[in-house]
C-alpha cells in the first residue's frame, strides 16, 4: 500500500477505501431517512451499504506480507 492510498486521520493512516465506505453509509443513510422518515430503514441499509463496500474493497486490494 502506497502513502497515496491512505489518510492520515489523528495521526493514524486510514486507507481510502474506508472513508469512502463510511461516507457511502453516510449519504445512503440521509437519503433512504429522508426518503421514509423512519429510522430503521436508514440505519440497516446505511449498515449494509458501508459494510459490502468496506469488504469488496477490502478483499480486491493486495495484502502485505
Amino acid at each position: 500500500m502506497t502513502s497515496l492510498d491512505q489518510v492520515q486521520i489523528a495521526g493514524v493512516p486510514w486507507p481510502r477505501y474506508k472513508l469512502v465506505a463510511l461516507a457511502l453509509g453516510l449519504i445512503v443513510f440521509a437519503v433512504v431517512g429522508l426518503v421514509t422518515v423512519s429510522a430503521a430503514p436508514a440505519v440497516l441499509l446505511a449498515a449494509g451499504t458501508s459494510t459490502v463496500v468496506w469488504l469488496a474493497f477490502g478483499l480486491r486490494r493486495p495484502h502485505r506480507r
